[in-house]
Formats: C-alpha cells, structure tokens, sequence
C-alpha cells in the first residue's frame, strides 16, 4: 500500500496536501449544475428531462459528495492540529470558517432577498415577488442568523438563494465538531454526536410548538424524518471516519480500500446503483455516502488510485467550486432569459438546450472567477493569519 498525504513543515504552519480534491469538488459542483438547469427548465415550463432519475438524483448525490468532502478535510486538519499542538484552537477554527464561507453567503441572500426580484433578467418563472409575503421577516431573520435550511422548511426561499440550504448544514455541524475532536476520545465522540443530534431535535420541537408550522406541529415522527434529512450528520460523519482512517493509519483497511480490483468493483457497482436508480428508504443518501468516501480515499491518499483528476483546469475550477454552486442557479435563470430575449421561444429544442448548458457553464465560472479573485481572495488572504494548520487539495 502506497499513502500519498504529504506534509509540509514550517517554522510557522503545517500544510497537509491531499491531490485530486479540487476535481473532486468540481464534479460535486457540475453534478448540481446539471441538476439545476433541468430544474430550472421544468420551472419555466420548458421542455426537460428532470424526471429522470439520473438527473433528478444528481443534485442530491452531488451535494453529499460536498458534505463527505467537507467531513473528510475538515476532521482531518482538526486530528492534524490536535497532534501538533495537543489541542484544536476552536477560536482560529471558526474565525477561519466565517471568512472563508460567510462573505459569499451573505453576498447570495443580499442580492436573492433584495437585488434578483427587482431585476427581470434575474426573475423565475415562479415569480420572486411572492416571497415577500408574512412570514418575510421570519425568513430572512433565519438566514441572517446562519440557518437557512430551517428558514426553508419553515418559510420557504428566495428561488435564487435555495442552495444556501447546505451552507446551513455544515455550519452547524462544525459549531461543535471542532469541541468535540478537541475534548474527547474517539469512543467517546459517537456518544456526544448521538446526544447533540436528540438534544438538537429537542430544541426544533419546542421551536416548532412555538412558532406553529401546519406540517410539523405536534408531529414528533415528522420531526425526526426533517432533522436527519436536514443535517446530514450522518453523511458528514461519513467523511470524518475516512479521514480517521487516512489519520490513524489503519493500514489493514486501507490496504483492502487500495486494491485495484477492488476500486474496480466498487466502481462498477456505483453506476450499476445508480443507473439501477437503487434506493434505500431512508438512508439513499447516507448510503451513496459510502461509495464516495471510498472515492475521496482513494483519490486523495492512495498512490495507485484508477482515477486521477489532477488537471490544471480541473484544479481550478474545483478552487472556484464555492462560487460555482452558490451563483449558479442565477445564471441559469439568466441565461434562460437571455437566450429567449435574443432567439424568441421557437429555438429547436436541442439548439436551445446547446445554448443554455454552453451559457450557464460559461457565466457561471466567468462569475466565479471574478468573485474570487475579487471578492472572496481578500478574505482567503486574511484567513491564512488563523491557519497555523491548513489542509489543500
């Protein structure tokens, strides 16, 4: 077996390189894009193929592939930070998060609360407006305070901020992993995470009575079914104990995980599965979570992996894969908009659809990568002042 995690040590930092992972965020990216465009087209009434199964789970698979990443470097650097300096710096830790996430998710519902309804070209066919209604204020309150999965379930969402949902969940994910990598013992973490997730959903209930909420008032056993199909603990968790695999050198695993043949097989079955459109009520996700952690070791931390995805351009654009998934439904709409501006609505349907997959790619990264260079680097660049730590890929 042949690990491939390097360490790169100075007087100042310890920097953990894992190659392939910028690809692996952009395939997570590009799944959901294609998601979205047909989403998008059902929402305008055009003709689309979002009934596919394929298609329609590919938005889903793409951001659980996300949150096993996330799992996987985030617990990672904390297992890496804790070894070096015998305790995780919670401080640094969440200071390092809200300037790398927040400027960007709060750029998104800035402009999907208050700039996207009042701009035509920026209008769904669902109509914005109507999401300045009673509950306005309940909703945006929600999102201002970092909880935008809630604030969706409960009140729903500006079309264009939709995706923040998952911002939400990793967010509060990470308000206790670092604690709880910092303070306990592996046996011991489960039993926390177990406790957190009853005490949590605790918390919702009583917010719920509350608040009052038609579909999940009173309703103990819906209330469950939304808070794990919410936060995601699972499939985060799923990344984490990858990591630890990749950590702890647990070379016994890791050598069976490595095999060739076996990549092969895992592989062979993960498009079988999914083309089978095989679903386990319940746990599909968590399930599929598997398969890409088996993915994401493989990649990142085994030398003879059958995939390599180290390409400049692949890198890349996996670095601006943030902007990527939170601009991208905008510039679908745009698109859409603009195509039918230009062409009218008598374009074949398979020229509209090479214009629309063509443009929505195109301004998607064009944005991107003018908001990181331009707006998101400043921030990167003052994180590094709280990274004695960091993990790239």
């Amino acid at each position: 077996m042949s690990m491939r995690v390097k360490s790169a040590e100075s007087t100042a930092k310890s920097v953990v390189y894992f190659p392939n992972l910028n690809g692996v965020r952009f395939i997570a990216a590009a799944s959901v894009l294609i998601h979205h465009v047909e989403q998008v087209k059902e929402v305008f009434q055009i003709s689309n193929i979002y009934g596919n199964h394929l298609i329609k789970n590919m938005g889903k698979l793409g951001v659980d592939l996300f949150f096993v990443l996330s799992g996987f470097l985030i617990t990672y650097l904390l297992l890496h930070e804790k070894k070096q300096n015998t305790h995780v710096n919670t401080r640094d830790f969440y200071i390092r998060r809200v300037l790398r996430i927040w400027p960007l998710y709060f750029l998104i519902v800035f402009l999907a609360f208050f700039v996207f309804p009042n701009v035509p070209f920026f209008v769904p066919a669902n109509n914005e407006h109507f999401y300045f209604d009673a509950n306005f204020y309940r909703r945006l309150s929600l999102f201002l305070i970092v909880l935008p999965n809630i604030g969706i379930i409960l009140y729903g969402s500006p079309y264009l901020s939709a995706q923040t949902w998952s911002i939400g969940v990793e967010e509060q994910f990470y308000y206790l992993w670092p604690w709880i990598i910092d303070r306990f013992t592996p046996k011991r973490i489960l039993t926390t995470v177990v406790l957190f997730s009853l005490a949590t959903m605790a918390v919702f209930y009583v917010y719920l009575r509350w608040v009052g909420h038609s579909n999940l008032q009173n309703n103990l056993p819906e209330i469950t079914r939304f808070f794990f199909s919410q936060f995601r603990i699972l499939t985060l968790l799923t990344g984490g104990f990858a990591a630890a695999l990749v950590f702890y050198q647990k070379n016994n695993v890791l050598h069976f995980l490595f095999r060739r043949d076996v990549q092969v097989l895992v592989y062979a079955l993960l498009v079988f599965l999914l083309a089978s459109n095989f679903h386990i009520t319940g746990l599909h996700l968590e399930f599929y979570g598997l398969f890409f952690a088996f993915f994401i070791l493989n990649v990142s931390s085994n030398s003879r992996s059958i995939i390599n995805l180290e390409y400049g351009w692949v890198s890349y654009l996996g670095k601006i894969s943030y902007g990527l998934y939170i601009y991208q439904t905008a510039m679908i709409v745009f698109s859409i908009h603009l195509i039918q501006w230009v062409f009218g609505n008598n374009l074949p349907i398979a020229t509209f659809n090479c214009l629309l997959y063509a443009l929505s790619f195109g301004t998607t990264i064009l944005v991107s990568a003018v908001s990181f260079a331009y707006f998101e680097k400043p921030f990167l660049n003052f994180k590094k002042r709280f990274s004695q730590h960091s993990t790239t890929g």
